[in-house]
């Protein structure tokens, strides 16, 4: 893994390709994970991998440093995601419903029953909510870094964390009552 200050100063130096590669073996499979669990279907999370890279490597020469490399690669990945998050829902309603569906059947996915049921819940969520919760719940970002990925507050994104927690909960529940 290289550090970020290697990438950028690889790139700036003109190892363009160098960069490049480290910058994909540093943070391709990160970002793959967290785009998945946004989008939950392995080739849509590929897609959107595929043009946030295209994005980073395009805004890579501006990239100023007002923020760390991994909160603006976030900030690109997650941007990407809700753009095609949004795109997908204005087509179908139920398209991130079926692929929470198809979850169980994805030979990438390996988790049980709960985990099942949590994407699924997950997936009800509008996408900003989708966001802040998979950056807050499965990455473990302090809502500071969140603040800068997203471009908000940290008083709106507790408060969104929170509804999305509760929508969840609920949901959760009525999930497990109905196993019952």
């Amino acid at each position: 893994m290289a550090s970020d200050s290697e990438i950028l100063r690889l790139y700036r130096d003109g190892s363009h390709e160098q960069a490049f590669r480290l910058l994909l073996k540093t943070y391709q499979e990160r970002l793959y994970w967290h785009i998945r669990r946004m989008v939950i279907d392995h080739d849509d999370a590929d897609d959107c991998l595929q043009n946030t890279f295209i994005k980073i490597w395009k805004g890579l020469e501006s990239f100023r440093g007002d923020s760390g490399l991994y909160t603006w690669l976030w900030r690109i990945a997650t941007n990407e995601t809700i753009s095609f998050l949004t795109k997908r829902q204005t087509r179908s309603d139920q398209g991130a419903m079926l692929a929470a569906e198809r979850l169980p059947s994805d030979p990438w996915f390996d988790g049980d029953r709960l985990q099942e049921a949590l994407h699924r819940c997950i997936a009800k969520l509008p996408p900003k909510q989708k966001a802040v919760f998979n950056l807050r719940y499965f990455e473990d970002m302090p809502y500071s870094e969140i603040a800068d990925v997203l471009e908000t507050s940290e008083g709106s994104l507790k408060a969104s964390y929170h509804h999305a927690y509760e929508k969840i909960k609920e949901w959760m529940q009525e999930e497990m009552d109905m196993k019952i």
